[in-house]
């Protein structure tokens, strides 16, 4: 309920600008840096380009394009849909981590803008072009439906914006009670193994997960020393969605912050002949 105001409001934003056309503008400027220092198609460009700002919509803006698409034009178009994040959801992380790092708006800012390129690269690394795309070096207009006048693009987006935050609380619902699930059953599995061979295993879904991405959580250069905790969020992402690794981000962060105020008042306490380090 407190995150309501602020998805809506960005969504009747960004509908808003599309129908100033602003948003189209700004669109079409990304898209056409992308065409010509990543030498991609025009089309895959606007899309990789609109997922910086919309979501999962952003495939419409080439909607007359998708027919005639090659498989890694398409490759890129879903890449880049699931490996962005939407202007809506972004206000959303913002609540979320606000009262943790106040300037996380420019960072997850920064990390939208950085995710479409990067989304470019991995999508044409895994399925890289061997055809010949119509929209090669074209710098194409993105497609659109705009309203009829500004009133009506503000209420739509704001409407827009009700559906996306159901559709939230609908996954949150959905998936924290699937993990739960399966947090019961891991637990009752696992604490049996405890029992009979004496290990002090904990035996979670988070915890698995946290095994599983551990490496990759190394090879990002996270310090061991947090690099688990990381790991279980990196973990999450792909299975729950992004929206459950945020607020469990924002708990980690609290509990860190928790911990460094200890360990702050402590040292205001502490002098020469402290009883815990001897002298």
């Amino acid at each position: 309920m407190q995150a309501f105001p602020t998805v809506i409001f960005f969504a009747a934003l960004v509908s808003a600008l599309y129908y100033l056309r602003i948003m189209p503008l700004i669109i079409r400027g990304f898209s056409y840096v992308f065409t010509k220092l990543m030498r991609i198609s025009g089309a895959e460009a606007l899309s990789a380009s609109s997922n910086i700002f919309v979501g999962v919509e952003s495939a419409l803006v080439v909607k007359p394009h998708l027919k005639r698409m090659t498989k890694s034009e398409l490759a890129t178009v879903l890449t880049a849909g699931m490996g962005t994040i939407a202007s809506t959801v972004l206000a959303l992380y913002v609540f979320y981590l606000q009262a943790q790092m106040p300037f996380i708006a420019g960072h997850l800012v920064s990390a939208s803008l950085l995710s479409a390129p990067a989304a470019v690269v991995m999508a044409k690394l895994i399925v890289p072009e061997t055809e010949k795309p119509l929209t090669m070096g074209l710098n194409i207009k993105p497609h659109y439906e705009r309203e009829d006048n500004l009133i009506m693009a503000i209420i739509n987006g704001a409407n827009s914006g009700l559906k996306l935050l159901g559709g939230i609380v609908t996954l949150l619902i959905a998936f924290l009670g699937i993990m739960a699930l399966l947090d019961l059953i891991l637990g009752w599995f696992g604490g049996n193994l405890n029992n009979w061979f004496g290990w002090n295993i904990d035996w979670s879904f988070q915890s698995l997960l946290g095994y599983i991405f551990y490496p990759f959580a190394l090879v990002l250069g996270i310090p061991p020393a947090d690099a688990f905790e990381i790991a279980r969020i990196l973990g999450e992402r792909p299975i729950v969605t992004e929206v459950v690794s945020y607020q469990h981000l924002a708990k980690l962060l609290a509990a860190t912050l928790a911990c460094l105020m200890t360990g702050a008042v402590a040292g205001v306490f502490f002098t020469s002949g402290s009883i815990l380090f001897g002298y």
